[in-house]
């Protein structure tokens, strides 16, 4: 009897084995939202449809709502798609980012700003390394991104941050803490934030356009969430004991910008680029840039 129990429990132990040995060396989902996130707020007006393939946030006069993911990351690709506030959003956030905790905190970000019927959605975009944020940079969507679902990715590794529209790279915020000081975010993990919210105070026009509630539940739909990223866990990162990560697609490991990159990336900025604080010389005294805008010509 003992030899039997012996021998049917190596397989299951080999079982077991391997499933926290692939839970370990990465994280390279297609999540389901019942498993990767955390309700956070707005009680009912946050909600997991669909077994867990659509997650919806809602805002009213009462109160908006926000998501969290259940892991913490350093470095990876996210990957998540969102379909925005349609019809006359104005004075409402929705808001997409990774963030870590504390004073010191580093951030990336996308903040969608609601505006009137007709008129494009800004995203707005900042990165905050060890509390210092003030980087903004703004586009208007060349899309209307409340018809269908649309892919926001953040790329983050050693070298580099990488914002991407459906693959396309709008912002790139490089590692140039050993040439120039710059601190950039590599030793905090993040986690996956989201939230929808009123913030008619500024976010249309500067805070002229308010919130018109007779169109409210104003509704933001996510789907079809990816992370192919090193998950942070009791101190240490899943990529530490294997550099290679154990991921299907680690290109995003190096990821840059080839000749291809470089030219979507300027037709972006060219094009739908509506605020660049590295050409805000009003912002800072006698034309003292921060040091990262010298650096490069498209951060």
């Amino acid at each position: 009897m003992s030899s039997d129990k012996t021998s049917l429990s190596k397989p299951l132990l080999c079982s077991v084995l391997m499933v926290i040995s692939c839970m370990l060396v990465g994280l390279a989902s297609a999540g389901n939202f019942y498993q990767d996130f955390d309700i956070t707020w707005g009680d009912h007006r946050a909600q997991i449809l669909q077994g867990g393939k659509l997650l919806t946030l809602s805002l009213d006069k009462a109160s908006g709502s926000g998501f969290q993911s259940k892991n913490e990351y350093l470095f990876g690709r996210i990957d998540m798609q969102i379909k925005l506030v349609p019809g006359n959003s104005a004075g409402t956030i929705t808001a997409y980012y990774l963030s870590s905790q504390g004073p010191n905190h580093d951030e990336i970000d996308f903040e969608f700003l609601g505006n009137l019927s007709g008129d494009p959605y800004t995203l707005h975009t900042n990165v905050f390394s060890q509390g210092k944020g003030n980087r903004e940079q703004k586009f208007h969507l060349w899309f209307d991104p409340t018809k269908a679902f649309d892919t926001y990715s953040i790329v983050w590794n050693k070298q580099r941050i990488i914002f991407m529209v459906d693959n396309i790279p709008i912002r790139v915020f490089n590692n140039l803490e050993s040439t120039a000081g710059v601190a950039f975010p590599k030793s905090q993990p993040m986690r996956i934030y989201s939230s929808l919210w009123n913030a008619d105070d500024w976010a249309t026009r500067g805070g002229l356009v308010k919130t018109d509630w007779t169109k409210a539940p104003f509704t933001a739909s996510y789907a079809n969430f990816k992370a192919n990223a090193c998950v942070w866990s009791v101190g240490k990162s899943t990529c530490d004991a294997n550099n290679s990560g154990g991921f299907n697609d680690a290109t995003w490991q190096n990821q840059g910008q080839d000749a291809a990159g470089r030219n979507r990336l300027r037709w972006v900025q060219q094009k739908f680029m509506v605020y660049n604080y590295c050409t805000d010389l009003k912002r800072f005294p006698k034309g003292q840039l921060p040091a990262e805008c010298k650096h490069s010509r498209f951060l």
